[in-house]
């Protein structure tokens, strides 16, 4: 099976689930596959907006039922998390809404959220207004970049599955850097 059939077969499932985790590099690599006619621009928004919305509402309850024992489990997080309720108890509504344009706090935020005193309603509502911005601005501005890359290479077909690879493992490695710097950061 070639690359554009597995994505046509599988691009919203796996855009569903990488959503629910991070989901920048999946929702980019869907709007450009929208670009590309594999998928439809407004399934990849809806799929990201509903995905992401589900993953940061997983963790914030994850936070509220279990911060007691992340926090006990690994008592180096606690400094992380007393700066993390000032800044909460200030600016609330405004890190709800961008705690996911936040790279590397995409899973962290809505724990701390959960964490702290912030009514579960007002979460609902800043989270739902997030992932909406989000899902429209990544996964738009994606489908556009798209365009701005078919003007600039005539020809993107020849060069998609060779661009799919150099994102994703870009993506991949930037991860692992950053996975690497916090593991040597709380040890």
């Amino acid at each position: 099976m070639n690359l554009p059939a597995l994505i046509t077969q599988y691009g919203y499932f796996a855009l569903f689930a990488g959503c629910l985790l991070e989901g920048e590099t999946l929702l980019i690599l869907a709007g450009l596959a929208a670009n590309q006619g594999y998928l439809q621009l407004h399934w990849v928004i809806l799929i990201a907006l509903t995905g992401g919305f589900a993953g940061d509402q997983i963790y914030f309850w994850l936070g509220r039922r279990h911060g007691g024992w992340v926090l006990s489990r690994y008592p180096g997080l606690a400094p992380v998390f007393i700066r993390a309720n000032e800044l909460i108890a200030r600016y609330h509504e405004l890190l709800i809404f961008g705690v996911r344009f936040m790279y590397g706090l995409r899973t962290v935020g809505p724990v701390a959220l959960g964490m702290s005193t912030v009514a579960a309603w007002r979460f609902v509502l800043f989270n739902a207004l997030g992932a909406a911005c989000w899902a429209v601005l990544i996964g738009g501005g994606s489908y556009l970049f798209g365009d701005a890359l078919q003007f600039m290479l005539a020809d993107i077909k020849k060069m998609e599955i060779t661009m799919f690879f150099v994102v994703f493992s870009a993506s991949f490695l930037i991860w692992c850097w950053r996975r690497y710097k916090y593991r040597k950061k709380f040890k």
